[in-house]
């Protein structure tokens, strides 16, 4: 929304908005910590987190919850260095955020035998980096398209923003839920290895969908400004362009989780020939055939999350993250056992490119980006 109006060239406008989300996002943020430390059981019970559980979920989430304004900061603080044309600030950030967190958890769990307490110190110090370097920025630069000015409400503004939104939210919602119906159906199937296997799939799945999120991420303020701009010309050029990376990518990331398989279950100390990692080899291999597709589909609902279309992304989204998934995992396995709970999301992200294609088909014409 923001990047639109600055292609619109609605400048003083779009700073307005963006301190107000700012602003919105930290009181918001605090309002959430407040209601963890309030009810912190009730919330891990909903979780399904039994008694055995609550005290190490507990002395994880309390750090959390203290550093949790912050960490939302830097994630709002990320996606606009990277609207206000400085992505290179918005990774560089990220990279050391993420290295401080690795080698505080060295410290911190190893050397002074904090235990969870120290590993969520350790992540909640990594996302400090970058929102202390964008409070920085926005606050002191004023050159840019982005700095803080006095927000003006604008109840619009924000509601644009949270149905814009939807579609990320609904992906970060579901992929709990399906981690949630996941674990059980693995449980009552073939136990705790199955589990054991699927999270060290999944974490490594996470490596790869990550390049995906990276690209698109980064594309679409691109989007946006020329979409708010009405220049169609490079509209059309980002898209195909779009296109084909993404295809690159995706053909890519299929070569390297196949080649890197063995490596990345190693860095669980699994020993070969055990039957979690044969598991976890099958497994994630069958994932990484859904990578030719995933690519896509990720692409497909930030793409019109950043044409200003969140009634779109969040449908795009809605299948591909959670009824689509969760259909898979609950008809597969009854049929093919453990291998139908392998294919799962593969078989999901087939379901997905059909609307993928039917979507961009469709609103071609209305957007002009083909």
């Amino acid at each position: 929304m923001i990047a639109k109006k600055i292609g619109e060239g609605k400048v003083v406008e779009g700073r307005q908005n963006f301190s107000l989300i700012v602003l919105t996002a930290f009181v918001v943020s605090i309002l959430v910590a407040a209601i963890g430390f309030i009810a912190p059981y009730f919330i891990m019970n909903i979780l399904g987190a039994d008694e055995r559980v609550h005290s190490m979920a507990l002395e994880y989430m309390q750090p959390l919850l203290l550093f949790l304004p912050v960490i939302v900061l830097g994630m709002v603080f990320q996606q606009f260095l990277i609207t206000e044309g400085k992505a290179h600030i918005s990774a560089i950030t990220a990279l050391v955020g993420g290295i401080t967190s690795a080698s505080l958890n060295f410290v911190l769990i190893y050397l002074m035998d904090m235990g969870l307490s120290g590993a969520a110190l350790a992540t909640s110090i990594g996302y400090t980096l970058p929102a202390l370097v964008g409070l920085t920025y926005f606050a002191f630069n004023r050159k840019g398209n982005l700095y803080f000015v006095r927000p003006k409400f604008d109840i619009r503004a924000l509601s644009r923003t949270c149905i814009n939104g939807a579609s990320e939210m609904v992906t970060m919602l579901a992929t709990s839920i399906v981690a949630v119906i996941m674990n059980n159906i693995l449980m009552r199937i073939d136990g705790m290895e199955a589990t054991a296997a699927a999270a060290i799939m999944f974490a490594g799945m996470g490596i790869f969908t990550s390049l995906f999120i990276g690209y698109s991420s980064g594309i679409i303020p691109i989007i946006s400004y020329n979409f708010g701009k009405g220049d169609t010309d490079n509209l059309k050029r980002i898209y195909k362009n779009s296109l084909r990376m993404i295809g690159i990518i995706s053909a890519s990331a299929v070569g390297l989780a196949f080649l890197s398989t063995n490596l990345l279950i190693s860095i669980y100390d699994i020993p070969q020939g055990t039957s979690i990692h044969d598991m976890a080899t099958f497994g994630f291999r069958a994932l990484a055939v859904g990578f030719v597709l995933m690519g896509f589909n990720t692409f497909a609902s930030m793409f019109f999350t950043a044409l200003n279309n969140g009634l779109v992304s969040s449908f795009l989204s809605l299948f591909q993250t959670l009824i689509f998934p969760v259909a898979a995992f609950w008809v597969l396995p009854e049929i093919f056992g453990l291998t139908g709970a392998w294919v799962a999301i593969p078989t999901a992200e087939a379901l997905s490119i059909v609307l993928t294609i039917v979507f961009f088909v469709k609103m071609k014409r209305r957007y002009g980006y083909a």
